[in-house]
């Protein structure tokens, strides 16, 4: 059996050969493949770990007004750049594309929302923010075939198409051309998956499509917008910091407290939500020897808030940790099985960053600035009455007294965004629903509203019918003669 040692010069040999990447991502892959070999990681000792003070971990409410003087505000905004994390696909919900050109809400998608709340910021201010989306070569490769089908079609025809096709970086560039906002793409790193049983690369055993191949999580937004050349592109043209988070997290929208929060002294600020029952996946942050860190751990009930991956960084702190090769994030080992061969991904994740970087800082943010779309359940929340669209921002209904939102469950024939939205005449009314469950064929009828706890459950091989105005208040649905 290999070591360690000869494993790796094996796999050195192997990736040199691997000519559909560039040298910053074979060194990449080889220097993260190498500290995973060596057994590097984060030693934590817990008797150490404690719950961050409100010194480093700062309470929302606590940071200073909004500068009243529109010229302060405009010089603060000309300092930033948005940044949104695109490269995941809509892969859970049955889609094929990016997950950001999934319609959320009045035919806008999570990408149309993003663009409008940047344009109604440079029309009100007069300033010059501009949006990076870091995209994965998952959409990468079908870019030439649409813009192929543009020189083919011309841009009304292709309109038609995109509904087939996955929406790419050509045409958000041309679907956003009269928009006041800079639109810049880039692409985060590609590495080839490992073969677990002897570290080969699975692209060199033949597997040369998109399967062999991951990106190697959001951690590599650090390195790839240095690699890209955005990042000293921002900083010749006077950015200072970037405002970075997931493309799916309607609730992360720029926050001009927070802004002049981190333009007062700190280089990086993260940003924490209180934790629910909801939250299963994901990070909360910890005082550990006087730095607050990132950590994930398999039982964290003591910890009351939860990282919502909204990250504010300055670039040139970025740019300095970047060249001196010091971002050592914790590397998350992520098991596959392509084609019957047992894979292996290494991944890293952007908000365990904060270590590295001196004057960081988190802020316990309000609860509002945390409403990611993961599943249909979320989908059907952010459509219903319980929010609101306005300016591109989904805020949620004020008639909603319950300061909880109400839990949905829905059964494996919703899953698909296609299946949920055919199986709903109109999304219905939720402003007092506390909790839907719903299994089996159900279809949904227009005008409905839901109040209380509401079960729905279709008998096998029946179709259940929920009629056109019905109100079920803490109901229990098996069948038509429950309604």
């Amino acid at each position: 059996m290999a070591t360690d040692a000869e494993k790796l010069t094996q796999l050195k040999s192997a990736v040199a050969g691997l000519n559909q990447i560039s040298e910053n991502e074979k060194n990449g892959f080889i220097n993260l493949v190498a500290r995973y070999l060596s057994g590097e990681a984060q030693h934590v000792e817990w008797s150490k770990i404690q719950t961050p003070t409100d010194e480093i971990v700062v309470p929302y409410d606590s940071l200073a007004p909004v500068p009243e003087d529109p010229a302060e505000t405009k010089k603060l905004l000309d300092k930033l750049v948005v940044l949104k994390l695109n490269g995941g696909l809509g892969t859970t919900m049955g889609c094929t594309g990016p997950k950001s050109v999934i319609e959320v809400r009045n035919g806008l998608t999570f990408l149309d929302l993003i663009v409008i709340q940047i344009e109604n910021l440079n029309a009100k201010y007069g300033c010059n923010v501009p949006l990076l989306l870091m995209n994965s070569f998952n959409t990468h490769d079908d870019t030439s075939k649409v813009h192929d089908l543009i020189s083919i079609f011309g841009p009304t025809e292709i309109d038609i198409l995109a509904s087939l096709l996955v929406l790419t970086h050509f045409q958000i560039i041309e679907k956003y051309s009269k928009s006041n906002v800079e639109i810049h793409t880039f692409n985060q790193s590609q590495y080839p998956r490992l073969c677990a049983d002897d570290f080969v690369p699975l692209p060199c055993k033949g597997k040369t499509d998109k399967d062999g191949w991951y990106p190697p999580g959001h951690g590599d937004v650090f390195p790839s917008l240095m690699n890209s050349g955005k990042l000293d592109a921002l900083i010749s043209q006077g950015k200072e910091y970037v405002f970075a988070a997931n493309s799916d997290n309607l609730g992360a929208i720029v926050d001009l407290s927070i802004l002049s929060l981190i333009m007062l002294m700190y280089v990086y600020n993260i940003s924490v939500t209180p934790k629910t029952l909801a939250d299963v996946k994901g990070g909360t942050l910890i005082s550990y020897e006087g730095k607050v860190q990132v950590n994930e751990f398999k039982s964290i009930e003591k910890f009351k808030i939860f990282n919502t991956n909204n990250l504010w960084v300055n670039l040139k702190a970025i740019k300095r940790l970047v060249e001196a090769d010091a971002l050592k994030m914790e590397i998350i080992p992520n098991p596959k099985e392509v084609d019957g061969i047992k894979v292996l991904q290494l991944e890293t994740a952007a908000g365990a960053a904060i270590r590295f970087f001196d004057h960081a800082i988190g802020c316990n943010v309000h609860r509002s600035r945390f409403l990611p779309v993961k599943a249909t359940s979320d989908l059907l929340l952010v459509q219903s009455d319980l929010y609101t669209l306005a300016d591109g921002f989904v805020t949620r209904n004020e008639a909603r007294k319950n300061p909880a939102n109400p839990t949905i469950e829905l059964g494996p024939e919703f899953k698909k965004v296609g299946n949920f939205l055919s199986r709903f005449k109109s999304i219905p009314s939720i402003i007092e629903l506390d909790s839907l469950k719903v299994t089996g064929d159900v279809w949904f009828g227009a005008n409905i509203t839901l109040k209380g706890k509401v079960t729905i459950a279709a008998k096998s091989g029946e179709k259940l019918e929920i009629p056109d105005g019905a109100v079920l208040e803490n109901k229990e649905i098996n069948g038509p003669g429950d309604l």
